[in-house]
């Protein structure tokens, strides 16, 4: 996308004057201007000189006393759902700019755009093209820290283009297509990755690492065009201290790279005898897969780089932590191979998983995926804490709403309070689901001494145990679990993400579960539907296999069995749809009061 348009263009402004400002600014063009009243348009020979134009230009050239305003002329139906942001305040948080875009609605992604400019880049996707529009009018000319944002669309490459602009319409700027590459640098193929690379540093380091006035840590961001923050204040007084990178995996290797040779020299300085290793951090839910079956891929990396690598032990993780430390030993060339190897598991890792989630994003468009635990929250653009875990057994642990795919209403609330009762008649209802695992699984499930299960019952707020084997050689397991519909969506969300972790499924493989739920028989036909109608509904709206099996006895309390299986959020949808049809159910089977009359209040004692 190289065409320019050109703003707040003078009357008096003719074509050559505006070629006298190009030819000034050693910018070349490839056609001529077409100057209408009040604006321009001209044509540049590539995106890169299109770019270096708005950078140069926009806002801070002036012809015949009015100021331009340079940006890319985007025609009405390729303006998308995203923006891109300029001069953004370098040292500006990613919480901050988060929030701030939060408020104009669902923010799908947001990446750093690599440039030579002093003030930062981003792309931000936003769910909806009304989203992307409002917060288009509302931040761009806005002041923050006494900058003033620029905002424009990135076109939709997809859509049918429409001829140029007629009746001296003004269309919206564009920054052009996601860039590969940055105005005064050389091409870089690679975007930034939604991992950061994690560390720990001994904390006598950090000082040294930033630098004075923070210099040094300033020429680190810049030379490996990366977002660099190091948490401080985190862990009052402990002897490390984290640090969180965010760029492309280059980016993130270099960094590292550069902070491990600034240890080096420090210690040296400071006669510090004892061995520095590299320590990354990284969420538990991907180290299994890094270890790899009877810890091949470790030994492979190992051998690989001639390096040592150690991985803390699980008890050490809580579930307000729930990162484990990979401590790497070797000369700092060799340190390096190794991070790039073990950052490559770990991304790889975190996309299959982000691939299986997505597959039902579209069907969940109000659930926060980062809240599920089964993997980093906040990514892209994490904080400092990986975990956005609450207090154990605290009700809200899951977030609702505020997803990365946008949705208006947060659709999970809805759900759950649609199939309990309303919480200003008491507590939700409880409900009890039996969750099969496979057997040789039940020892991750219940943990050392039974402290896993304990912290995940604590945590989810609800009864999980595990029923006795049926035979001795019973493939599968009964996980009974006893609780609200929140509950049951926190215990079943952490079952099957501990399953992945533990690698009783593969890395390219989903986590597929049979979960069984008991319905009074008499709703049962409801569940089903005339013809089978509705279950057949079910299975296509959740992608979950819905069965009621034929001829069952019902129990002693009149219920009968609904298997469910499929991957976790096929098998939720399809729970949280089958008790919001026990619901229905169960009002109409109310008793209604006459009409007009009110029911008997309570008497006063």
């Amino acid at each position: 996308m190289n065409k320019l348009y050109i703003g707040n263009v003078s009357a008096e402004a003719s074509e050559e004057d505006l070629e006298t400002i190009f030819k000034q600014w050693k910018i070349p063009h490839s056609g001529p201007f077409l100057v209408k009243t009040g604006y321009a348009f001209v044509d540049c020979p590539d995106e890169k000189t299109a770019m270096r134009a708005i950078d140069v230009l926009s806002g801070k050239v002036e012809l015949h006393g009015k100021v331009l305003e340079v940006e890319h002329s985007v025609p009405k139906r390729q303006r998308s759902c995203k923006l891109q942001i300029r001069n953004i305040p370098p040292h500006m948080q990613w919480e901050v700019l988060d929030g701030m875009l939060a408020q104009y609605g669902a923010v799908e992604s947001c990446e750093q755009v690599n440039t030579d400019t002093e003030t930062a880049v981003v792309s931000v996707r936003y769910a909806t093209k009304d989203q992307a529009r409002l917060a288009m009018e509302k931040l761009n000319g806005s002041m923050m820290e006494n900058f003033a944002l620029k905002v424009s669309y990135i076109p939709d490459e997809t859509a049918a283009p429409e001829g140029p602009s007629a009746g001296g319409r003004r269309t919206f700027n564009s920054r052009g297509p996601p860039r590969s590459g940055s105005p005064g640098l050389g091409a870089r193929p690679k975007v930034q990755s939604d991992i950061p690379l994690r560390m720990l540093v001994p904390t006598q380091f950090v000082g040294a690492i930033i630098g004075k006035e923070g210099a040094t840590i300033r020429n680190i961001t810049k030379q490996t065009h990366s977002k660099i923050d190091i948490h401080r204040k985190e862990n009052a007084g402990a002897a490390e201290k984290p640090i969180t990178i965010h760029s492309t995996p280059e980016g993130c290797s270099n960094a590292c790279t550069t902070i491990m040779e600034i240890m080096q020299k420090e210690a040296l300085d400071t006669k510090f005898t004892e061995e520095i290793p590299l320590k990354i951090l990284a969420h538990n839910n991907f180290v299994g897969r890094l270890i790899g079956k009877e810890g091949r891929n470790l030994k492979k990396i190992e051998q690989d780089t001639g390096t040592k690598i150690t991985i803390s032990p699980l008890q050490d993780l809580t579930l307000y932590n729930p990162e484990r430390t990979i401590t790497i030993k070797g000369s700092i060339e060799a340190c390096s191979s190794a991070e790039q190897e073990v950052m490559k598991k770990i991304r790889e890792s975190y996309e299959s998983d982000m691939a299986a989630m997505n597959l039902q994003s579209n069907l969940i468009p109000g659930l926060n995926l980062n809240a599920l635990g089964l993997f980093p929250s906040g990514a892209p653009g994490m904080g400092p804490s990986m975990s956005n875990v609450p207090p154990p057994g605290a009700l809200g642990g899951c977030s609702f709403g505020c997803s990365p795919y946008g949705a208006e209403g947060p659709f999970w609330a809805s759900v759950l309070s649609e199939s309990s009762q309303p919480l200003a008649q008491g507590q939700p209802e409880s409900e009890t689901v039996h969750l099969f695992i496979p057997a040789l699984a039940v020892g991750a499930i219940i943990g050392k001494q039974g402290q896993h299960i304990k912290q995940l019952s604590h945590f989810a707020g609800a009864s999980i145990k595990i029923a006795p084997a049926e035979g001795m050689d019973a493939k599968q397991r009964m996980v009974i679990i006893v609780g609200p519909p929140e509950a049951q969506f926190k215990a079943q969300c952490r079952i099957f993400g501990k399953l992945k972790e533990e690698n009783f499924f593969g890395p390219k493989e989903e986590v597929k579960l049979e979960a069984h739920i008991k319905v009074p028989s008499f709703a049962a036909g409801r569940v089903i539907g005339k013809g089978g109608k509705t279950v057949n509904e079910l299975q296509n709206l959740t992608c979950a296999e819905v069965v009621v099996p034929r001829d069952q006895t019902p129990d002693e309390n009149d219920q009968v069995i609904v298997k469910i299986s499929g991957h976790f959020f096929a098998c939720q949808l399809a729970q949280r749809k089958i008790q919001e049809i026990l619901t229905q159910v169960r009002r109409q089977q109310q008793p209604k009061s006459p009409s007009g009359t009110q029911p008997p209040l309570p008497r006063r004692k």
